[in-house]
């Protein structure tokens, strides 16, 4: 239960924390385009292309991608953008055989997930989460998320949460314990993994072609790029606190004399 005025200060601290926030990804962002991190990210990206990627081939991304679908942590944004990057410098690579691999990948590892899921069941899911959930980076608060966020939006879920970081490799789990049609799962799968996977290897094959002039045009718009930035961190920052504010009034509602 929360009284008005605890409703008051939790807002203002959310107001507070905003600010930091905002002042804080300003100087940051200014500080990386000022300092060429484009360039940087650019050969970072070229590094792993040409030390994992390209050794590994087509299979490889098919594998990591599945991987990364699954609840262990591999971040698919390490594998699809400098798997675009070999596509654009190699005749044995091509952008759509990346985003082949990438996407049938995925749904590998999505299915992989439903079909343990199925299996096992919510409440040996729920215990294994709270075991051992902590070495692959999944809480019960991140996995309950993500059943919410399936059980709020029905099917298209599957399709919407391949889209969504922190969601993405667990959309799967809630679809297969509410045993949703495969079909439907591997078709809805496909579409948001594809698109995903396509985004990243398209950045990825942009991204290097030609990083110095990239840098050099962010440098003379960075007034333009910082304040997109924040305009997009102070929308956030402003649905948190109004989230907060109907939390709180819904919550001190609940109250003695709240009906």
């Amino acid at each position: 239960m929360f009284t008005s005025w605890q409703v008051s200060v939790r807002v203002v601290l959310l107001i507070l924390a905003g600010v930091f926030v905002l002042a804080g990804a300003a100087l940051g962002l200014a500080w990386l385009i000022r300092h060429d991190a484009v360039i940087w990210l650019a050969q970072a990206n070229q590094w792993i292309a040409d030390t994992v990627v390209q050794r590994l081939g087509y299979a490889g991304v098919f594998v990591l991608m599945a991987i990364e679908s699954s609840v262990i942590p591999l971040p698919s944004e390490i594998v699809m953008p400098p798997a675009g990057d070999l596509a654009r410098r190699l005749p044995d690579w091509t952008l759509g055989g990346v985003i082949a691999a990438g996407t049938l990948g995925s749904l590998a590892g999505a299915l992989v997930n439903y079909a343990l899921s199925l299996a096992i069941g919510r409440p040996v899911l729920l215990l294994l989460i709270r075991r051992y959930g902590r070495y692959l980076h999944v809480s019960l608060e991140s996995y309950g998320r993500a059943e919410a966020f399936f059980q709020r939006h029905g099917a298209i879920a599957t399709f919407v949460g391949r889209l969504l970081p922190g969601v993405r490799h667990l959309i799967s789990i809630p679809a297969g314990l509410a045993r949703m049609n495969l079909i439907s799962f591997s078709l809805l799968t496909l579409a948001g993994a594809g698109l995903w996977s396509a985004i990243l290897a398209y950045l990825g094959y942009w991204f290097g072609s030609d990083p110095q002039r990239l840098s050099e045009a962010m440098k003379a718009y960075s007034h333009w790029v910082v304040g997109g930035a924040l305009a997009l961190i102070a929308l956030y920052v402003a649905w948190s606190v109004l989230r907060a504010r109907r939390g709180g009034a819904a919550a001190s509602g609940a109250g003695p004399g709240g009906g």
